[in-house]
């Protein structure tokens, strides 16, 4: 269990908040420091996020364990499934092309063919990006992709495997260099070690060496993180990640190059600001168990897994959470990844429920 004082759970009530749509509730507390870099307070603007989502229509069904996506230039998706290794091809009108297995996936658990990213450079250099569980460790690589998987090209290893925790999610941002996400595989201590790549939040050069700038001249960008399964960016270049808390709260965070996020230590709010960063907001595990994170028209939007719902938060100027909103509970079960679309128009779930997984298209309107 969780080492927390009085102060801590005193700072930690959950606030119920009275924002509704047809299909849940907002719920959630936000955090008071998080609006700037430098963890000062400054006044909230009111939430730019304006965007409603439309009907949902199924693209894609009767895959199991739907886990990463990404887009290709022409509009056309990357979809991995965890335990089987396949990625897959999905055109916007649902057509399903099986590229082919990934080598040396040893799917297990949670651990498996996890993210996908697509270079930013792909039209010239065709490079694609996975994060994967190997027999000894989690790794992430790339390939050649033109008329299938060309050879693997290993960038990273040694991130620590698991039953569970295993991180998994590949994002490149607008510095055009990679991100990964990693878990601790329930070895609390490796989260707060600077040396172990577990429980990090990872950022490389494409070719997987440490980035120009990275605070400790390794890979490490941020630590002190539990498992992280999703990394967004809102326009003005602040990162955001969801990270999966262990009974009592999960967090939405903004995370700053270098910065310390508490795990062991601090399950959301709470704790020594100036060691650790507190989240932008938390919530119950069983209202989320957030995976996927995107931002898409003025809100953050976060997939849910236990809360089997999507989470739009939208957010100030100043880069405060709002008010989040629930939406589609229950109504797709677990949701793991979430992924604007190329034009911006929609949004793309994939589903984890081990059975009947697949795609599914919500339209922002």
């Amino acid at each position: 269990m969780r080492r927390t004082s009085a102060l801590t759970t005193l700072m930690t009530v959950l606030l119920v908040l009275g924002a509704c749509t047809a299909d849940g509730d907002g719920s959630g507390t936000s955090g008071d420091d998080s609006s700037t870099d430098q963890d000062s307070a400054q006044p909230s603007s009111s939430p730019t996020g304006t965007a409603r989502p439309g009907e949902p229509r199924t693209l894609v069904k009767g895959r199991k364990v739907t886990w990463g996506l990404a887009f290709l230039p022409g509009g056309d998706a990357l979809v991995t499934e965890r335990e089987s290794a396949k990625l897959l091809r999905v055109t916007p009108k649902g057509r399903v092309t099986e590229i082919g297995k990934i080598p040396g996936v040893s799917a297990a658990g949670e651990g498996g063919l996890l993210g996908v990213a697509v270079s930013p450079g792909f039209e010239s250099d065709k490079f694609v990006y996975v994060y994967f569980t190997a027999r000894s460790d989690n790794r992430i690589a790339r390939f050649h992709y033109e008329n299938g998987i060309g050879r693997l090209q290993t960038l990273v290893t040694g991130i620590p495997k698991g039953g569970n925790h295993n991180g998994g999610r590949l994002a490149f941002g607008p510095d055009r260099m990679l991100y990964a996400s990693t878990g601790e595989t329930g070895r609390e201590k490796l989260s707060q070690d600077r040396k172990s790549l577990g429980g990090k939040i990872l950022r490389m050069t494409p070719t997987g060496d440490p980035a120009p700038g990275n605070p400790f001249g390794t890979l490490v960008w941020t630590y002190g993180h539990r498992n992280v399964q999703g990394l967004a960016w809102d326009p003005q270049g602040r990162m955001f990640a969801t990270e999966f808390g262990q009974d009592r709260f999960d967090e939405v965070n903004q995370i700053v190059k270098g910065r310390n996020y508490g795990w062991p230590e601090v399950e959301g709010m709470g704790g020594d600001t100036i060691r650790f960063k507190r989240p932008v907001l938390t919530w119950t595990p069983a209202e989320a168990s957030p995976s996927g994170l995107t931002y898409a028209q003025g809100s953050l939007w976060a997939a849910a897994l236990r809360g089997e719902r999507l989470w739009q938060i939208p957010l100030t100027r100043n880069g405060a959470a709002g008010r989040p909103i629930a939406h589609f509970k229950e109504r797709f079960g677990r949701i793991r990844a979430v992924v604007p679309a190329p034009d911006g128009t929609s949004l793309w779930l994939t589903t984890d429920n081990d059975e009947d997984d697949g795609v599914i298209v919500v339209p922002l309107t």
